[in-house]
């Protein structure tokens, strides 16, 4: 594990592999360690570096008043440090969310976005009443012991047929959260609506959901089809909302596929 200071943060990440950089954003609950698949079997091909957010696995926690822009501000910071040129960018879930912030905020950072189970912000994605739920949810969450609430979330990250010992693993991972980093990051970006910045993205993007996904079903994969311009969608079958957990194999082969099309 590597760190990295970025505006007075410690970030943590891991690195692997040599060739065009390809960056991965976790999601919420989540750290670098989530990314163990891409890690070992990308790296043949890409220089993987995965990112601790503030406020998740080795990194620290964001300071008071921190905000999804800030967000992407520090992501932006990050890639200056540690992308040895301009980087692919794969966001999963909330991490799609942090990718359309640095999007926002620095359009010419990426030279692609694959949005992976990936919403416009909760806010720009779900029904007000969802956001609210998913928001108090949380909230109410982060004074709760991880054993307490971390069983109800995995029927919603996989389908029944992942295997245990992957479920274990993420699980394990989900119960190692900073409650005050995940509470920085709820108030940061729990109500976020990234709407306006889908039709103003000009790299090349995939999108690619699990064909089973029931926290980011493929409505919202096809209106993010439709309003970002060119955007390619690719629907994994047999797999939930961590398509990347659980099918790696399809994951992999269609990140790569991307990529690759692109000349790298």
């Amino acid at each position: 594990m590597d760190t990295v200071e970025i505006s007075g943060l410690r970030i943590g990440y891991q690195r692997a592999g040599q060739g065009p950089p390809l960056v991965l954003l976790h999601g919420a609950y989540e750290d670098s360690r989530v990314w163990r698949p891409q890690l070992e079997e990308l790296s043949d091909d890409f220089t993987v570096i995965a990112w601790d957010a503030p406020g998740c696995g080795r990194s620290d926690d964001p300071p008071p008043g921190f905000s999804g822009p800030d967000l992407g501000d520090a992501l932006a910071g990050f890639l200056r440090e540690v992308a040895p040129r301009k980087p692919h960018v794969l966001g999963l879930s909330w991490g799609s969310g942090v990718a359309l912030e640095l999007y926002r905020g620095h359009p010419h950072m990426a030279a692609s976005l694959v949005l992976a189970s990936a919403y416009a912000g909760w806010a720009g994605s779900l029904p007000p009443e969802e956001v609210e739920r998913r928001y108090a949810q949380i909230l109410a969450e982060l004074d709760q012991p991880p054993e307490q609430f971390i069983p109800g979330w995995l029927p919603t990250l996989f389908t029944e047929r992942a295997a245990p010992a992957i479920v274990a693993e993420v699980s394990a991972i989900m119960a190692d959260f900073h409650p005050a980093g995940m509470r920085a990051l709820l108030i940061a970006n729990g109500h976020a609506d990234c709407r306006d910045v889908l039709p103003a993205i000009s790299v090349p993007t995939l999108l690619l959901y699990g064909e089973e996904d029931v926290r980011s079903p493929l409505s919202v994969a096809r209106e993010m089809q439709r309003q970002i311009p060119g955007a390619q969608l690719v629907v994994i079958p047999d797999a939930g909302h961590l398509a990347a957990v659980e099918a790696p194999e399809a994951f992999n082969a269609e990140v790569r596929r991307f990529v690759h099309s692109l000349g790298d």
